[in-house]
């Protein structure tokens, strides 16, 4: 499912226009962003868990050439799914 389609779904879904779920769906793009920049965790209840996550530098190999290559620290996102999400996904109610 890509952007376009999540739109359309959401405006079925909740019974509104395209252009309101768009404009819902980016000002929540926009605050998730804000807030993991922040390194704040995002916790939707029964959905999952968004948990900024620092990476140290490190040292990997170029597959092709075999050269060390370092890679610079950064900030990844980690999802942990909540409970209900789970259960759906594993068809139980």
């Amino acid at each position: 499912m890509n952007k376009a389609e999540l739109i359309e779904a959401l405006a079925d879904k909740a019974g509104v226009q395209k252009q309101s779920a768009k404009q819902l769906l980016d000002a929540y793009i926009d605050i998730v962003t804000e807030k993991i920049s922040q390194k704040e965790e995002i916790v939707i209840v029964g959905f999952g868990t968004l948990t900024p996550r620092s990476q140290n530098t490190r040292l990997a190999r170029n597959p092709k050439t075999g050269t060390p290559v370092q890679i610079p620290a950064r900030t990844t996102v980690k999802f942990k799914p909540g409970k209900f999400l789970l259960q759906a996904m594993n068809g139980k109610k």
